[in-house]
């Protein structure tokens, strides 16, 4: 009953917990009371602002040409390498960027004057996170990570939108609320309360009935499909235990931003050794009409998140091994519409944060008329005539050199072709 009982739970918040691809070699053979090893890090967090921000109210502000009303070219700030627009007077709540670059400025590494090539949501958020723009099949950074560092860890990729294909590498993970995990990491327990519904000895032999099943029927599999759901449904079984590891990073409440409570629940997963990376989205960026209104409510809800994440972190002692994508799927024009709005632009910026790398630094831009300047891929200065347009397969390319998985058997898998006198591999050490 109990098990029925965790797997119908799954299926209710939309979570697979299964084994990445049709290998039940990697569940069989182990003792019955057996579990995965707790995942230590690196934790990987992707952050998506979805719809497409203003960069030019964040890192990379414009003061000229009207391409923003509420500041001038004067009044923009800075913090170390970092220029930053000036919103605090702008907004209601959250978090400022005048707050953001002072606590964060020495931790940041922005990129500015990316080139998106495209300006459709759908193909953009793709592109963003894949670095793969012409390709339905490969798998989300975050994605492969989790695939490469730790396919069989219970909720190794864990998604709260934005695009999230998973390239078959790894189950896609989806527990919309913080009582969502609390049910899943208490799955053997009766409903609201800490009593079990079974004795550790009971368990234990259940576990061991469901081992002796499974090889039974691998043993009598035919279809490549049959089998793999027989393998998702046993490491489900057996995932349980893992996740009660969960249970005491579970906060007794939460906060009301959003995105930050996708951020507690992704923290509780992270120090329960049971998730390896997160993709964390606040939606509502398009702003087609009235940009300035949505872009001042939405920047500090989305900034407030990312502070949360870290101080949270920070409190739970594993600030230090993780590491932070801070994203969009594209730019907001340089100018107004009629409607007071800006529309879709291809050019925008990324920010990055975290173990390994190199704070304080800018590295790319725009000029005055928000169009990007290419930059020398070696020594990562402008060069107008000679060097390259960033575009999301160098990110990408850069971010699994910088992970250590450029050669893991999934990467080859996915390849992005960057030519190697392109390479901004090093971008992250400086």
């Amino acid at each position: 009953m109990k098990r029925r009982s965790f797997l119908n739970l799954c299926g209710a918040a939309g979570l697979g917990i299964a084994a990445p691809i049709a290998s039940p070699a990697s569940v069989l053979g182990k003792p019955a009371d057996d579990e995965p090893a707790p995942y230590e890090g690196p934790y990987y967090v992707v952050f998506n602002a979805g719809g497409g921000w203003d960069t030019t109210y964040m890192m990379d502000p414009k003061g000229v040409g009207g391409i923003n009303r509420l500041y001038k070219q004067s009044d923009i700030q800075t913090h170390g390498q970092h220029k930053f627009a000036p919103i605090k007077r702008h907004i209601a709540d959250g978090m400022s960027t005048e707050e953001f670059f002072k606590k964060y400025g020495d931790e940041l590494l922005v990129l500015n004057g990316l080139d998106y090539s495209v300006n459709n949501h759908d193909p953009c958020k793709r592109y963003m996170a894949t670095g793969k723009l012409d390709s339905l099949a490969y798998p989300t950074f975050a994605a492969l990570i989790a695939g490469c560092k730790g396919a069989t860890v219970p909720l190794a990729f864990l998604t709260f939108g934005n695009y999230s294909n998973t390239g078959n590498l790894v189950p896609m993970s989806r527990v919309p609320y913080m009582t969502s995990l609390s049910e899943l990491a208490k799955a053997d327990s009766i409903r609201g309360s800490r009593h079990r519904y079974h004795d550790t000895f009971v368990l234990d032999r259940i576990e061991q009935a469901l081992e002796e099943q499974m090889q039974s029927r691998i043993s009598k599999a035919k279809l490549p499909r049959v089998e793999r759901a027989q393998s998702m449904l046993y490491t489900a079984q057996v995932n349980s235990k893992a996740l009660q590891r969960v249970v005491p990073y579970i906060p007794e409440e939460s906060p009301k931003n959003r995105t930050s409570q996708q951020a507690d629940i992704a923290l509780a997963a992270f120090k329960g050794g049971v998730c390896v990376s997160a993709n964390l989205t606040l939606e509502g960026f398009d702003s087609h009409a009235k940009n300035d209104p949505d872009q001042m409510k939405l920047i500090p809800q989305f900034l407030e998140a990312v502070d949360y994440l870290v101080t949270k972190a920070e409190q739970m002692k594993i600030r230090d091994k993780l590491v932070i994508v801070i994203q969009s799927e594209m730019g907001r024009t340089p100018n107004y519409n009629k409607g007071d709005g800006k529309d879709h632009w291809s050019v925008g910026s990324i920010m990055f944060m975290g173990k390994g790398i190199r704070g304080n630094r800018v590295v790319g831009a725009t000029d005055e008329k928000q169009f990007l300047v290419p930059i020398n891929p070696k020594s990562f200065k402008l060069d107008k005539d000679k060097g390259i347009r960033v575009r999301p397969e160098h990110i990408h390319a850069a971010l699994r050199q910088f992970a250590g998985i450029e050669g893991h058997e999934f990467s080859k898998r996915f390849p992005l072709d960057v030519p190697e006198d392109e390479s901004i591999h090093r971008v992250f050490a400086g």
